[in-house]
């Protein structure tokens, strides 16, 4: 790994860019040319501060994870995105598991969806992708470690926001038996990946209920079309689910949105505004 020429690599590449580029506002007080550094580990959904180390020359060996993100968010020719593969010492080639890199295009919806709660999820029900509106209708993703934006963990091993299942929504059980059914399905086709095997060993040994549905050899199962989340901050939320596959990548984008003139639109309205600050409330 090429510390020195990987930092100054990655300045030249974030310096370029400019902020209408990728839907952000110039604004007044920007002292250096192109994105910011906040906004582009953003972009690369990774922490502020990971990426700032590795711009000054001190991080660790980027993942090939990470390396995906730092091409998208930073907008690399294949070119650009093999040399930066180099630079961290991570030769391309495909990934052994499920894609996790998100087509441009795909955040770019994500983002034109501001009235509607929108996230990509992996093959292995990772979340890897979301809007401002998913992070205040379920949780902010940047905020806690890639393995717990796993749904399939986090519905039966938890952690439970507020002592409830999965972001206390409705359906939690149909989630379960159908995840289980796509989970097996995924695993068929990435034999060789060491994550899927280690979170289908973990859940098999910490959650007798997954053992029991991955026993039942099902594969597949149906998908609810309309859903309650219990919000702590604006109560409950009915969404209808619609979910689109992104077949070349096997990824999933899940779109959630609220029946027009409902309350629960006005719900995901208040909520965009809020976004992921905390509220408390005085007695």
């Amino acid at each position: 790994m090429d510390r020195r020429e990987l930092a100054v690599f990655l300045r030249s590449r974030r310096e370029r860019i400019a902020p209408a580029d990728v839907g952000l506002p110039a604004g007044q007080r920007r002292r250096t040319p192109g994105l910011r550094r906040e906004e582009a580990a953003r972009l690369a959904f990774i922490s502020t501060e990971y990426y700032t180390r590795l711009e000054q020359g001190r991080g660790p060996r980027p993942s090939r994870e990470v390396l995906a993100g730092l091409a998208r968010a930073l907008r690399l020719s294949d070119a650009e995105r093999d040399h930066l593969h180099h630079l961290a010492g991570e030769p391309p080639g495909p990934p052994p598991g499920p894609p996790r890199e998100v087509r441009q295009s795909v955040l770019d919806l994500l983002h034109r969806l501001p009235q509607s709660a929108a996230f990509v999820t992996s093959a292995a029900f990772e979340v890897i992708a979301w809007n401002d509106l998913a992070a205040a209708l379920m949780e902010d993703f940047s905020a806690v470690p890639r393995r717990d934006r796993n749904l399939v963990r986090r519905a039966f091993l938890g952690p439970h926001l507020q002592g409830a299942g999965l972001y206390d929504v409705s359906d939690v059980g149909e989630f379960a038996r159908h995840s289980v059914g796509r989970l097996r399905a995924a695993a068929a086709r990435y034999p060789d990946d060491p994550e899927m095997a280690a979170l289908i060993a973990e859940l098999l040994a910490g959650s007798e209920e997954f053992a029991r549905l991955w026993a039942s050899h099902e594969v597949g199962g149906a998908r609810t079309l309309r859903k309650t989340f219990r919000h702590p901050l604006v109560g409950p939320v009915t969404v209808n689910c619609d979910v689109l596959d992104i077949t070349d990548r096997d990824q999933q984008v899940v779109i959630y949105t609220a029946t027009p003139g409902s309350r629960s639109e006005e719900a995901l309205r208040l909520l965009s505004v809020i976004g992921t600050q905390r509220m408390t409330v005085e007695h």
